[in-house]
């Protein structure tokens, strides 16, 4: 497979007035083309902050961020973020909202709004266009807030957890939605949860990381063998819980 994100021995130190702290230590990964990932462990273990780095929002100490085998230095406009709450903008109705990123980027020309309007028709949300977001459902509200980010055009997705804010039912049903846009628009994508079951589902591997200084203590394949692999179906495959359990007890055992 093609790789198209590489990080490379990134360490990341914190100043404070107890001194220094190791928020990361030497942090590889390759991702492939296409792949989805998800990160889990413990609280404070650095899981957001590797994912600000990868994004530029946050400096590393040492290292280096390869996106298509280019070193990347501060904000990439290969790479979109999407957060735990959707940031939509409640005075802006629905099609404004996801133009809103094409704006700040200075390229909402005639060919990128086409685009974002073809997005919302093929994820049935282009009947929704003139509302506002507080007409719209949590799980809705979250589509939206995809097809925004989408509409740059961004190579890989960081999703910082994107989900966590909704309650169980709409989160699984979002996610299923979600994993299903992301495979069918060919986005990489790169997750940060604490929601063992949401990474098993809905990932091609699984990073575990150690407590802080944050470091990769394992990474593990989620092999189905599912015709119609979905978020849902994983669940119901009875891997799943052999998954389950491996992850637990990566978690809760010699952190």
């Amino acid at each position: 497979m093609e790789k198209i994100l590489e990080v490379k021995n990134v360490s990341k130190k914190y100043q404070t007035k107890k001194g220094e702290i190791i928020a990361l230590k030497n942090i590889n990964l390759k991702v492939n083309k296409g792949e989805f990932v998800s990160i889990i462990g413990p609280s404070g273990c650095g899981k957001s902050t590797l994912l600000s780095i990868i994004a530029g929002l946050e400096q590393k100490q040492e290292g280096e961020i390869y996106i298509e085998n280019e070193k990347v230095e501060g904000i990439s406009d290969k790479i979109g973020y999407m957060l735990q709450r959707d940031c939509l903008l409640e005075w802006r109705n629905i099609l404004n909202n996801t133009m809103f990123g094409l704006e700040t980027k200075g390229i909402k020309n005639e060919k990128n709004i086409n685009y974002t309007k073809q997005l919302l028709k093929k994820y049935k949300l282009y009947d929704f266009k003139d509302k506002y977001p507080s007409e719209l459902s949590g799980g809705m509200r979250q589509r939206v807030a995809l097809i925004r980010t989408l509409a740059v055009k961004p190579k890989i997705l960081l999703l910082d957890e994107a989900f966590s804010a909704l309650d169980y039912q709409t989160r699984i049903m979002v996610t299923n939605d979600i994993y299903s846009i992301l495979r069918k628009e060919q986005i990489t994508a790169l997750i940060v949860t604490h929601d063992i079951s949401e990474a098993i589902s809905m990932s091609d591997r699984v990073l575990v990381m150690t407590k802080r200084p944050g470091t990769i203590k394992d990474i593990h394949k989620m092999e189905f063998n599912i015709e119609n692999r979905t978020p849902i179906n994983c669940r119901e495959s009875p891997k799943f819980s052999e998954y389950f359990n491996i992850l637990w007890k990566e978690l809760t055992i010699n952190e």
